[in-house]
């Protein structure tokens, strides 16, 4: 079991990232890591030994995450009593805290199937075949998702569609 727990371990912060940048709660991301690392551990005796620990995780991860997300819709939204009160880490200029305004903005506007692939494969740096078996898509899916969410990100960022703050120079 310690085996387990190091192995897993060094994969908590990038789980944590990709939690974080799917829910954009910092305690509903932790939930949902925690719940991806009580599944893993649970079933660690069914994962394929010569298998990618990384893509299994974070497919664990993408699955409750969707899971969780039908729920929502099937019971509606939860409503929190109050914010979390998470900052995200940003530059400590202005101008850089409105870019990074702005791409967080424009990122959760994306599509889910585009918003995750661009996650995992341009913040988490997964390949693009380990994002398919994370997704569970064909590889030339993960391509055309990608393209679209890249060219969607970059029409929202250029026409500032992402973001109600204006710029000032």
């Amino acid at each position: 079991m310690k085996h387990t727990l190091e192995v897993i371990e060094e994969h908590i912060p990038a789980l944590r990232r990709y939690a974080w940048a799917l829910v954009r709660d910092r305690d509903r991301a932790d939930d949902l890591v925690q719940d991806c690392l009580e599944r893993a551990i649970g079933r660690w005796s069914s994962r394929r030994d010569d298998g990618n620990l990384r893509a299994w995780l974070f497919t664990i991860l993408h699955n409750l995450h969707i899971s969780a997300i039908r729920q929502t819709m099937r019971r509606g939204p939860h409503v929190a009593l109050e914010d979390s009160g998470y900052d995200p880490p940003v530059a400590p200029d202005a101008e850089h805290h409105v870019a990074a305004h702005d791409a967080l903005a424009a990122i959760a506007l994306l599509p889910l199937e585009q918003r995750t692939v661009l996650l995992l494969v341009g913040v988490e740096e997964l390949t693009y075949e380990e994002a398919a078996k994370v997704l569970g898509v064909p590889l030339g899916t993960i391509m055309s998702r990608l393209s679209r969410g890249r060219e969607r990100l970059h029409s929202l960022l250029e026409s500032g569609g992402a973001s109600p703050l204006r710029r000032v120079k």
